[in-house]
């Protein structure tokens, strides 16, 4: 049973029981789910995940105080609180005095400043997040603002400001789409050879890892998804068409000596197979006017494609 899984159980056996008896009244304006920080909310966990903040529990997010009082949440806590201490061979955790609680009873506009820096709910709508907070906005935040199950949401907020969250405007997908590729350009294309030219294998190495993480954050642009917190990327990954073959490229490029001419062969058509299949995306979507194999080409040919002059004619490493 992963993370994902536990939590719905709990909610199902004991929270959902617990709050159609005690509190009637408020279900039609909670929001009920599992969604945050942690591998268990992606779905991710295992069992080296279970040795810090993974316990039994669920999220219960509450609109404003005009909606849902201090009172009514105070009540609700205590109630959340009394929840059975295990359950699936789990223990409740103690709140941590630093990290806030991932479960329970949370605002709706507390949740989604934490994770975006926006207190979106108390802007009245949803659309409050400007394009400036869009272009500074990193994947690991947003991915953690909407990951997870949301089990059930009648009054609909906390699942309009998801909705807007995941619907990330076109001219700001583009432009950290074009950062990307201008790093994959210049770290792989370009900078990987050079260093081993200068006889800087181990920046060599350097190029290749940079050359790999803008990979994997182009293509989660091209599959409008986003990108999780760096050590779960691979794991993120594997669940995407042609992930496992992929990683095997990745994984290539991430390991090896350079200064074996036989590895470092392999890594430029490694780098080169990887950049023809973004290009061929690329094409097919009708992001990009270049004809060639050059993605720094392309990278300023999907720029271009950014309607908004602003936002255009910023750097092309500003959303990076």
């Amino acid at each position: 049973m992963n993370g994902l899984e536990l939590a719905r159980s709990y909610y199902e056996t004991c929270g959902r029981p617990m709050l159609e008896k005690e509190f009637p009244e408020l279900l039609p304006y909670l929001a009920l789910g599992f969604v945050g920080s942690g591998s268990e909310h992606f779905g991710y966990d295992d069992a080296v995940s279970q040795d810090h903040d993974y316990e039994p529990g669920f999220c219960v997010f509450l609109p404003g105080e005009d909606v849902v009082d201090r009172r009514a949440a105070f009540r609700l806590e205590r109630a959340y609180a009394k929840l059975p201490k295990e359950y699936g061979g789990f223990r409740r955790q103690m709140l941590s005095p630093v990290g806030g609680n991932r479960n329970g009873v949370i605002r709706t506009a507390e949740f989604y400043a934490a994770h975006v820096g926006w207190r979106m709910a108390e802007a009245g709508e949803p659309e409050g997040l400007s394009i400036h907070a869009w272009l500074h906005l990193p994947d690991e935040a947003l991915a953690e603002a909407t990951n997870g199950e949301v089990y059930s949401d009648p009054y609909g907020e906390f699942s309009r400001i998801r909705a807007a969250l995941l619907d990330m405007p076109e001219d700001v997908r583009l432009k950290r789409l074009a950062g990307q590729l201008f790093i994959m350009a210049q770290a792989g294309q370009y900078n990987f050879d050079r260093c081993l030219r200068h006889h800087e294998p181990d920046a060599a190495q350097l190029a290749c890892v940079r050359f790999v993480e803008a990979y994997m954050k182009a293509t989660g642009l091209l599959e409008r998804r986003y990108t999780p917190f760096y050590k779960w990327s691979f794991r993120a990954l594997r669940s995407t068409q042609n992930g496992p073959e992929i990683e095997e490229i990745l994984s290539r490029l991430l390991a090896g000596d350079n200064r074996d001419g036989q590895t470092a062969q392999v890594k430029r058509c490694d780098i080169e197979t990887l950049a023809s299949r973004i290009i061929l995306t690329l094409q097919q979507q009708g992001l990009t006017d270049a004809v060639c194999g050059d993605l720094e080409k392309h990278a300023y040919s999907v720029n271009d494609h950014v309607r908004n002059g602003e936002i255009r004619n910023l750097h092309l490493l500003t959303c990076v």
